[in-house]
């Protein structure tokens, strides 16, 4: 069965847990430090999904205080997006809307999911259903996701590679 590769980019803010997400998936490790990424960081795990294999490329790119200050050409040649919002700070959904703008107008419409992260914090959450609603649309997975506890992780990128495969 031949493997198919695809590069996936991690895009959020700072601090919103891209890299404690990616640590997540591929080594099933979690760790409470701060690690600010420089530039990106690339990552690659094979998963097996309906219909075959996928090599996903993870592309962990540093999040920024301001969605401008993000490389484009980082994000040139991605065949899929996971944005990640930090469910405890509402300005990460906020900043959700611009970094879709900057993803389509460099790479166009490609599967994404929008992963709502830090669900072991949800008694700290400053987001909620409605906010759910205004940034999933066609083509996008939302859910909620936790590296500390793995909850959704693997969901969110399973779906990812599925539509990567199949679509």
């Amino acid at each position: 069965m031949a493997v198919i590769q695809k590069k996936v980019c991690l895009v959020g803010v700072f601090a919103t847990g891209k890299t404690s997400l990616v640590r997540r998936f591929v080594y099933s490790k979690f760790s409470e430090r701060y690690h600010s990424t420089v530039g990106v960081k690339i990552d690659r795990k094979e998963i097996e999904v309906a219909g075959g294999r996928v090599n996903l490329l993870l592309w962990d790119l540093a999040g920024r205080d301001k969605v401008q200050s993000i490389k484009g050409s980082y994000l040139r040649g991605a065949s899929g997006v996971v944005f990640v919002a930090d469910g405890t700070r509402r300005d990460t959904v906020t900043d959700l809307a611009e970094l879709m703008s900057l993803v389509k107008e460099t790479v166009g419409e490609v599967p994404a999911v929008i992963a709502f992260n830090k669900a072991d914090l949800t008694d700290q959450w400053q987001v909620g259903l409605a906010d759910l609603r205004e940034v999933s649309g066609k083509g996008r997975f939302v859910l909620e996701t936790s590296a500390k506890t793995g909850v959704g992780v693997n969901e969110a990128f399973g779906w990812l590679a599925n539509h990567l495969l199949n679509d």
